[in-house]
Formats: C-alpha cells, structure tokens, sequence
C-alpha cells in the first residue's frame, strides 16, 4: 500500500554544550493520506567542506486510511558535493493500536512547494 500527502516540520535546536553534534528536536504535522503528528529528536553532524549527516527517531500518531494507532521511524541521511541520500524506515514492532504490524519505508521529496512524503507499507493482520 502507498500513502501520500505533505507535513510541515519545526525544528527547535536544543544546546549540549561540549558534544561534537548538534541535537534538535522534530515536531510535524501530517496531511494527506497520513494525518497525525510526529514527535522525535534528530542528532546532526556537519563537517568543513559540506558534509553532513543525520539521525532521528520519530514518534507518528494519527491515522493512515483511516486506521488509528502509530509507530517509530527511523531517519538516516547523508550529503555531500552531488550525494544525497536518505532512508527512513518504520521501526519494525513499533506499531500500535489498528497500526499494529505495519512496516515498509518512507521516501520524503523537498521542493519550492513543501515537504511531501510517500510511504510504502504493508499491514499485518492476525489471522
């Protein structure tokens, strides 16, 4: 199954002095097929010369088809010069309530118009 839509992002940055990273936290809102809200915290390292990475875990709650529940993504990015990359993927157990067993990844597309995702899942049902 796929589901599509937008979320705006607020990234607050948090001090730790002395830590070699910055630290931020994650709060979205999510419209779309996905509708909920999206807690987490991100770890982020650039270098001189215009390297950069990440790391977050995201908390979604909300609804996705109309399913109530939520589950943790795991955020992994890289850049630098021409590459870009950047996974996400849903903690694999993490789901709950009509969520439970889901799994699959998201692809999260930035452009003048927003922030866009597109994330592919399967649900598990008990039979």
């Amino acid at each position: 199954m796929v589901a599509n839509g937008t979320f705006e992002v607020e990234l607050t940055p948090r001090e730790d002095p002395g830590f070699p990273a910055g630290r931020m936290l994650i709060a979205k809102s999510y419209e779309g097929d996905m509708v909920g809200s999206g807690a987490g915290q991100m770890i982020s390292k650039s270098i001189e010369g215009g390297a950069a990475a990440y790391f977050a875990v995201e908390e979604f709650t909300g609804a996705i088809e109309g399913r109530t529940g939520g589950f943790t993504l795991l955020h992994r990015g890289f850049m630098s010069g021409d590459t870009r990359t950047l996974d996400v993927e849903i903690l694999e157990g993490s789901g709950s309530g009509e969520l439970a067993g889901v799994s699959g990844s998201m692809r999260i597309i930035q452009d003048e118009s927003g922030h866009r995702y597109e994330l592919v899942f399967e649900l598990q049902t008990e039979t």
